[in-house]
């Protein structure tokens, strides 16, 4: 039973993970309607970030955090101004290449700057080892994760649903004729929510190096994860692939612990499952 729960906890550990780096892929395709493949390369840009300023300028944990969401935030930014925007109104496939051309050039300059291999990481002491939770050992880190996780997705469903900026989001997606006529400025708002979902990105990738690892292959390993987020929770909302998120890391980590053998099909199986059961999403987009 205690195994049951550390397996559990590790799972809810894991797919908060997965929603604080999914979750901006998903606005960008629910809201934006932009497939964008180059996501994990926002991610893996946030950990290499929180690498070099903890191993090489010596920086505490926490202050490569919000370096690592800035970097990639900023990353976002200029390439939505420079190279996305160009291609919001083109055909999937297109955005498709595009992004997936992105993503092998982010490979290729990792690699080349950093090498092909693992990157270490020293966690600081507070978050090595165990705590205790209500009678059970848990590990620390994964503690403090699901933490930053919850207080993450709070402000994000408040910036969404009960802000001016949130608003604007969601006029602009829904006509950005009228939104403009209104006097929204809907380019700055769509360079705008991009960057913030690069930067939680990001802040993800950095967050998660001890739990995921970080090399140049990072992008797509993890590329099909962070989509089958988005697709089992539906595009578009906080809720779905917060679920889904969830869920996903739950039977991942479980499978790989009661079943290693075909461990890693039983996400691919949970997948097909909720898909016929709820083809648009877990919790669709309202219209």
């Amino acid at each position: 039973m205690m195994n049951f729960f550390g397996v559990l906890f590790d799972g809810l550990a894991y797919g908060s993970l997965l929603f604080l780096i999914s979750v901006g892929l998903s606005v960008t395709m629910g809201l934006m309607n932009f497939i964008n493949l180059a996501h994990g390369a926002f991610a893996m840009l946030g950990g290499y970030v929180a690498v070099v300023v903890m191993n090489r300028l010596g920086m505490p944990f926490l202050l490569s955090l919000p370096l690592a969401f800035v970097a990639s935030a900023v990353a976002g930014f200029v390439l939505e101004r420079v190279l996305y925007r160009r291609l919001y109104k083109a055909p999937h496939l297109d955005q498709v290449l595009f992004s997936i051309g992105l993503t092998f050039i982010a490979v290729a300059g990792a690699t080349y700057i950093w090498g092909p291999s693992q990157q270490p990481v020293q966690l600081p002491d507070w978050l090595r080892g165990q705590v205790s939770l209500l009678g059970l050992d848990v590990g620390a880190y994964r503690l403090f994760m699901i933490g930053v996780v919850v207080l993450i997705t709070l402000a994000l469903g408040y910036l969404i649903e009960r802000t001016r900026f949130g608003a604007q989001i969601r006029a602009s997606v829904d006509n950005q004729q009228a939104a403009a006529g209104l006097g929204i400025n809907v380019s700055r708002v769509f360079s705008l929510t991009f960057a913030l979902g690069s930067g939680l990105a990001g802040l993800g990738g950095g967050l998660g190096i001890d739990v995921l690892g970080l090399d140049p292959s990072f992008p797509i390993k993890y590329m099909v994860y962070f989509l089958l987020v988005v697709a089992v929770g539906g595009a578009g909302t906080i809720k779905g692939p917060l679920l889904a998120a969830l869920i996903l890391g739950v039977f991942d980590v479980a499978g790989k612990y009661y079943v290693p053998g075909v461990g890693g099909f039983v996400i691919y199986a949970l997948m097909v499952v909720l898909l016929i059961l709820f083809p648009t999403g877990l919790i669709g987009r309202r219209a």
